[in-house]
């Protein structure tokens, strides 16, 4: 191999992205945000929903493709009707206003979650969506609503079972890798990275199958305060970790 033909090798290995490619998050903090200002806890999640645009337009500068955020757990549902109404109302809020923006932007956007118990207004804005937005490329951005990672992979296992009853899968051929063809998740790449936001270090029933060798970051920074300035410091660090998946470095 020529000089010239190495410099270019050098040269490309050297513009490998070697930051998260899919970066996952937790947005939590947003009640304690408002309480800490004084005011009800729907004022915080809508701070921290215009704190998701900024983030997203900041994934093209860092590399990152796939962005999925956690907007509202299976679990949430135990909260005050008053919080979750709003809660529902602020989804529908968001894709009417973010829509336009987000499809002009070059966002694919795909929702993953049960789907089941969501108003039906709701859903239908939900797939109106992504259908708008489904030639797009530039950036990934899954929203994780009415999801928990145990109830999606019953709800994936249960997908799997009925193929095996009416003989479409053999259960000989089950393996590690069937199982992910039936997650909500089944068109991404695993997480590289997820971030937590508040102080909180728990994972709370998020992409638990995907996860299983992400690299973690639990900060203080409550959601509404978390800026692309952050994220850039937490993309960047994720450079820096020595990822060796069970291996031994050599």
């Amino acid at each position: 191999m020529t000089s010239a033909s190495n410099a270019t090798q050098s040269s490309e290995q050297a513009e490998l992205p070697t930051g998260p490619r899919h970066v996952a998050i937790i947005m939590d903090g947003n009640g304690r945000w408002a309480q800490m200002r004084g005011r009800p806890r729907l004022f915080g999640h809508h701070a921290g929903a215009k704190r998701v645009r900024e983030i997203v337009e900041a994934c093209p500068d860092n590399g990152v493709k796939y962005l999925t955020i956690f907007a509202f757990s299976t679990e949430n549902w135990k909260r005050t009707q008053v919080e979750v109404s709003g809660l529902m109302k602020l989804f529908q809020r968001y894709i009417t206003k973010e829509a336009k923006a987000l499809s002009d932007d070059g966002v694919r956007v795909r929702f993953i979650g049960d789907r089941v118990r969501l108003n039906a207004k709701l859903v239908e804005m939900m797939d109106n969506l992504e259908v708008m937005t489904s030639d797009n490329d530039r950036v990934h951005l899954t929203i994780a609503l009415n999801y928990g990672g145990r109830d999606e992979v019953a709800r994936a296992t249960k997908r799997l079972a009925q193929d095996v009853a009416t003989g479409k899968l053999d259960p000989e051929t089950v393996d590690e890798e069937t199982l992910p063809k039936y997650l909500d998740t089944y068109v991404l790449p695993d997480p590289d990275l997820v971030i937590r936001t508040s102080g909180e270090a728990r994972i709370s029933n998020f992409l638990l199958w995907q996860s299983a060798y992400a690299e973690y970051e639990f900060i203080d920074t409550l959601w509404p305060d978390f800026t692309a300035k952050e994220f850039s410091k937490l993309t960047s660090k994720y450079g820096t970790r020595d990822r060796r998946f069970g291996a031994v470095s050599a």
